[in-house]
């Protein structure tokens, strides 16, 4: 873990990015500068204070005197936080996921600006209940990671104050909150139906592919089904990175009498398949983690499920994949298997042989390859 020095409006931090052993992947940014110094101007004494997506912690302490409240959606900025706080010596945050948001209004808010517009239009929405009539906004972001049409967004669902001009390729600007909420969106929920099922799977705006089975997840659904439809009543299975937890829902069409297990980084992720797992009355053996990966207390699998995904925030690689598939290895019984998807490119057939004894292909197309990882009962990693 590297950590970095940095000086924010007068705060001097220590800060780690949680798996970055790149010098050059900081846990803080130009926008994360932006925001403090614009965001700082108007605060003062006695305001409740909300910060939103701080990606690693950043934003939270170095607002530390005015003691905000910190919104994330990310299990990974949770760690992050509760990482930098500790190591520099400041008050525990009080952290909130979308599983559990703040309740109340508050002065002032300070956000990093999202990739997708959806999720940032769901934060939008949200703080026309979440701001004061008279409380203030301060969004930011790198220009390059901004979405597309993010400015007719704020326009129509904000009252922009301010654009400020551009600082080392980072876009900040301060708005007063909208009138128009969640209640009235129609698109809070979008999804489509299961494959060969007349499963409806919905999910919150945060959720990869939340409209349309991506054609990693369509080539793999095959497998799944076969391979869980033979495993044994309380089988234990795991869907990582379950997003909006369709490679796990399918496990349970196959075979209803898995014990079958969710984890994702997103609350967002979480809280979608928690409200499709009611709605459509499945197994009572199912568990939903909020986590970065699998918890350590997860125990042992029969088979782990995973999409990895190969981006985080604006990085893209196989770094994610790779801290997955090394968690896997140790959370498969002897004889249990991983079974993932994953674009060619990636090479994933090569790198699960450092975790794993035996790799199998078990189908591919032009662009994606599915593979089976066997773990071994006394294999040791070189």
């Amino acid at each position: 873990m590297i950590t970095n020095v940095v000086e924010l409006s007068g705060s001097v931090l220590k800060l780690t990015r949680p798996g970055a052993s790149d010098r050059q992947l900081k846990p803080w940014d130009a926008a994360d500068e932006q925001l403090i110094e614009t965001a700082t101007s108007a605060l003062s004494d006695g305001q409740r204070v909300l910060v939103i997506d701080d990606n690693f912690g950043a934003l939270a302490l170095a607002l530390g005197a005015f003691s905000p409240d910190v919104l994330a959606d990310s299990a990974l900025a949770h760690a992050a936080i509760v990482d930098n706080a500790a190591v520099n010596q400041q008050s525990p945050v009080n952290l909130f996921s979308w599983l559990n948001p703040p309740e109340g209004v508050y002065d002032l808010a300070i956000m990093r600006i999202p990739r997708q517009l959806a999720y940032l239009t769901y934060i939008l929405r949200w703080l026309s209940t979440g701001l004061s009539p008279q409380g203030m906004l301060f969004a930011g972001g790198m220009i390059k990671h901004l979405p597309a049409r993010s400015v007719e967004v704020f326009n129509e669902l904000m009252n922009p104050e301010q654009v400020y001009p551009a600082r080392k390729k980072s876009r900040v600007v301060s708005c007063r909150p909208g009138t128009r909420g969640l209640d009235d969106w129609p698109d809070l929920w979008r999804g489509y139906t299961l494959p060969d099922s007349d499963l409806v799977i919905e999910s919150l705006p945060a959720v990869f592919a939340r409209d349309h089975l991506d054609i990693g997840t369509r080539l793999l659904l095959p497998h799944v089904y076969q391979i869980t439809g033979n495993l044994p009543g309380r089988a234990r299975v795991l869907d990582l990175a379950c997003g909006n937890g369709v490679l796990g829902l399918a496990a349970l069409t196959a075979n209803p009498a898995l014990d079958l297990t969710f984890t994702d980084v997103s609350s967002q992720a979480v809280a979608s398949v928690a409200r499709l797992i009611e709605e459509n009355s499945f197994s009572a053996d199912t568990q939903l983690r909020f986590a970065d990966g699998i918890p350590a207390d997860a125990g042992l699998f029969d088979l782990i499920l995973c999409n990895p995904p190969f981006h985080e925030g604006g990085v893209v690689g196989d770094h994610i994949a790779l801290r997955l598939f090394d968690q896997a290895s140790y959370h498969l019984k002897p004889g249990g298997r991983l079974l993932i998807v994953g674009n060619r490119h990636l090479g994933y057939h090569r790198s699960l042989r450092r975790f794993f004894p035996l790799v199998n292909q078990l189908d591919a197309n032009p662009k994606f390859v599915v593979l089976a990882a066997t773990a071994g009962q006394d294999f040791r990693r070189s």
